[in-house]
């Protein structure tokens, strides 16, 4: 069964790039001469991560006013501040300790935060012991290379990168900003009949929705999830599902045997994430600045991405043994984190400058930009009970009741 694709107008990208694009076309192409069709996923993954071809694998300019997207830490140094103070936290209660980022991005955010570290670690605050970045892309790596020498350059020295989580112990915190909406999601779609998944297929149009039979062990994954909803799913209605985030969570964490996990990302509670108002899903991609949903367009330039069922991380944590210690919204996290401290600091600044970063407060904290769309998760394990039962910076508004 096919499914119609409406298609967006986007700019056309320069020769060169459209070449590439593609090429990666041809290579998916090839995967559904073979298959038929491939569940969603396997597009989702060849379309971000094919070697050479895919968006984070292509070496193309991602992030900032020249990319496709904006993060928060490319706004400004104000959210690693403000979540410096979250790490130290936890490793005042450490002693020794180490970060480990997953997908660093373009390596600003690992600058500013041991500028903050370092700054601070002179009133009775520890600096981590080294920083270690776990990076797929080998361009990714070289861009966050190229930041941290420039920014940082007396901590290259106690900076690595890592092709995969450690396999030994190691006690610190791991940290996610944006990286659970890149891992590659099924796409399903409910009838009165069950559960079909959602495959992609080429036609004469290019390539489209197919649905497909859901094979069974998703088809339980998404009867469990929509069981705990307050009403069934109308027919028709399509979303996403991550099956693979515990198998994830596990890999990341398992070597972590004491401190947190944080998570900075777009998302909702289940009870929000599958609302009937979200009857397509929360697929959402991004080329040269423009928000669209149409994952065919442009092949490995353009960013896709879904919103993350923190209820789902929630429960994946459970499983592999990490304690809940916060939930809350990214405004309400940046002001537990002391942002009226930082705010204070503009003081010092030009008349310019004290625009700039009240503008840059505004954007990721109103509700209408980054601070309530985006949700900030804390998962521990090994802490005193005082910060495994809460860390005081998710108390201005602890939203675990909502998951």
């Amino acid at each position: 069964m096919n499914c119609a694709t409406s298609r967006v107008i986007l700019p056309q990208p320069p020769a060169e790039l459209k070449c590439l694009s593609e090429n990666l076309a041809s290579v998916i192409r090839a995967k559904i001469r073979l298959k038929g069709s491939i569940p969603f996923s396997h597009y989702m993954e060849l379309a971000l991560y094919e070697p050479g071809l895919g968006y984070y694998s292509a070496g193309l300019q991602k992030f900032g006013a020249g990319g496709d997207f904006v993060t928060a830490p490319q706004l400004g140094d104000v959210f690693a501040r403000c979540l410096a103070k979250q790490v130290e936290q936890i490793g005042n209660e450490l002693g020794r300790y180490e970060i480990i980022e997953a997908g660093a991005g373009s390596g600003v955010l690992a600058a500013d935060l041991l500028k903050a570290l370092q700054d601070n670690s002179a009133a009775d605050n520890h600096a981590p012991t080294r920083y270690r970045i776990l990076e797929r892309s080998a361009h990714l790596r070289q861009v966050q290379r190229e930041t941290l020498q420039r920014s940082v350059p007396q901590w290259m020295d106690r900076i690595s990168w890592l092709d995969q989580p450690p396999a030994t112990g190691w006690q610190g915190v791991f940290i996610a900003n944006e990286v659970l909406d890149a891992l590659v999601v099924e796409r399903f779609c409910c009838h009165h009949e069950g559960i079909m998944q959602l495959h992609v297929a080429d036609g004469a149009d290019g390539f489209g929705w197919h649905q497909a039979p859901c094979p069974q062990a998703m088809q339980e994954q998404v009867q469990a999830v929509l069981a705990g909803l307050d009403s069934p799913p109308a027919d028709g209605y399509q979303s996403e599902i991550n099956t693979s985030l515990p198998a994830w969570l596990q890999t990341v964490t398992a070597s972590l045997q004491k401190g947190a996990a944080l998570f900075i990302d777009y998302g909702y509670p289940r009870h929000q994430y599958y609302r009937p108002e979200h009857h397509n899903g929360t697929l959402i991609c991004h080329y040269r600045h423009r928000a669209h949903d149409d994952p065919f367009m442009w092949p490995g330039l353009t960013d896709i991405s879904a919103s993350v069922d923190f209820t789902a991380l929630a429960e994946a944590a459970d499983r592999c043994g990490l304690a809940v210690s916060g939930y809350t919204s990214q405004a309400m996290f940046l002001l537990g984190c002391g942002l009226e401290e930082v705010i204070d600091s503009f003081q010092l600044l030009s008349a310019k400058d004290r625009v700039l970063k009240n503008i840059e407060v505004r954007k990721l904290t109103s509700p209408d930009e980054m601070g309530e769309r985006f949700q900030v998760m804390a998962l521990s394990r090994g802490l005193s009970e005082n910060l495994s039962e809460g860390f005081a910076e998710f108390t201005l508004a602890d939203l675990r009741y909502r998951l």
